[in-house]
């Protein structure tokens, strides 16, 4: 074979070489072309996908029901809400830590001023039961008074000697009318009063159902005899009314947790919290904070004050979950309602048991009290609980104003009289 042959095969090798190499670049081009458009298209169709487009709507979380802003608070935080059947708004502030010149108070031309009177708010140690120390909870009553829960327990310290009572008001007069201390056998040492409903045609002068919130001791509902001032403790460290060691409270994306800087995070064990009374008053609807289950007992039972635990216990029902609640209520139509703090919501149990979501919005912020009021609508307060400094390393993650909000239910308060 001649030198100039031996060249011209070895040149004819190259040129096919190259064509088939060119002929797999472009093959494999194609297929991944068409890879890429069988997924929504290539890369660069892609990723203009990203770029906002005039009308273009991505789902998000939807909302439900339709919530009215009533009063916005730029001071102390508030817990309890209760309306008066003449319109009237009454809030009021525990004291945990924030400045709180007045304990409860009553929202009147656009602003909150002290109810019943400032002098009634300073709390002095040598009037314990004339003074209010640290309010958890105010509630209407069918006779029109103004019921005052003194927790005496201000930062959730022991309760203060002969300070822890239930202070009654009469809306008409705005004077006090009854108050009640509650002795050591009814609120412990570790107590920490919560939240209160009555019955009124119970014994001569009604009934007063208290819930123990503790959250370093035994919960349990906490009887009152309005009439004699008499108190006594049932369902004292019941399961039912005991933090679930097993609940994980996740709200705003996140564990809720006691945390200090530096250590492990300390898990939330709150007590019977929430309650409700049925519209016959037959039964008594309560849940621990630190939980997701609601239950019910029979009224009967707990006015029975020589009844044996094992009977009330055997009578306990739990009506399974209702998602993580602060505040219960009820309505004149037999409904129950819960607030779900782990998701922005309120709830609503029909009478058949279901459950129904009458609220949900990002702007719910931990639904804390509820109240039916007279004009139809279910009141509530969201106070950001969750943001405060013992879940955030002291970092005080709350941002003013707390709300309180109203939402139409087209029902009443339980009124038993």
């Amino acid at each position: 074979m001649t030198t100039q042959v031996w060249h011209l095969r070895q040149s004819h090798t190259r040129i096919i070489w190259t064509c088939l190499a060119f002929w797999l670049l472009l093959n494999l081009l194609f297929t991944e072309k068409a890879r890429s458009q069988s997924f929504g298209g290539d890369m660069k169709n892609t990723a203009s996908s990203l770029e906002p487009h005039s009308g273009e709507r991505i789902a998000t979380d939807r909302s439900i029901g339709s919530i009215e802003p009533v009063f916005r608070f730029f001071d102390a935080m508030p817990t309890g809400i209760t309306v008066a059947q003449d319109g009237r708004i009454f809030i009021n502030f525990p004291r945990w830590g924030d400045d709180v010149p007045f304990t409860v108070g009553v929202v009147q031309d656009g602003k909150v001023v002290a109810y019943p009177d400032q002098t009634m708010n300073t709390f002095d140690p040598t009037r314990p039961a004339e003074t209010l120390a640290s309010v958890q909870s105010v509630v209407v009553d069918p006779a029109n008074r103004l019921w005052i829960l003194d927790t005496a327990a201000p930062k959730f310290s022991t309760p203060l000697a002969g300070a822890a009572k239930l202070v009654g008001v009469d809306l008409a007069t705005n004077k006090v009318v009854k108050s009640i201390v509650l002795p050591p056998t009814t609120v412990l040492p570790t107590t920490y009063l919560n939240d209160v409903r009555f019955d009124l045609r119970e014994g001569k002068g009604g009934i007063a159902y208290i819930t123990d919130s503790s959250a370093n001791g035994p919960g349990g509902i906490i009887v009152v005899d309005l009439e004699t001032g008499e108190s006594w403790r049932k369902l004292s460290g019941h399961k039912s009314t005991t933090a679930d060691l097993s609940f994980v409270p996740i709200v705003e994306g996140d564990r809720l947790a006691m945390r200090e800087k530096g250590k492990s995070p300390v898990a939330m064990t709150i007590a019977s919290d929430g309650i409700a009374i049925s519209s016959d008053g037959r039964t008594l609807y309560y849940c621990p904070l630190s939980s997701r289950h609601l239950y019910s007992v029979p009224t009967k039972l707990l006015l029975n004050r020589s009844g044996s635990e094992q009977e009330i216990a055997a009578s306990v029902v739990d009506l399974g979950e209702k998602g993580a609640s602060d505040g219960l209520e009820s309505d004149d139509k037999g409904r129950i309602y819960a607030g779900d703090f782990e998701h922005n919501s309120i709830r609503q149990m029909q009478t058949n048991g279901e459950w129904k979501t009458i609220v949900h919005d990002p702007r719910v912020l931990w639904p804390d009290t509820l109240s039916v009021a007279a004009d139809g609508y279910l009141y509530f307060t969201a106070n950001q609980f969750e943001r405060q400094p013992q879940f955030n390393e002291g970092r005080d993650l709350r941002e003013k104003p707390y709300m309180l909000f109203r939402v139409k239910i087209d029902a009443g308060p339980v009124l038993l009289k």
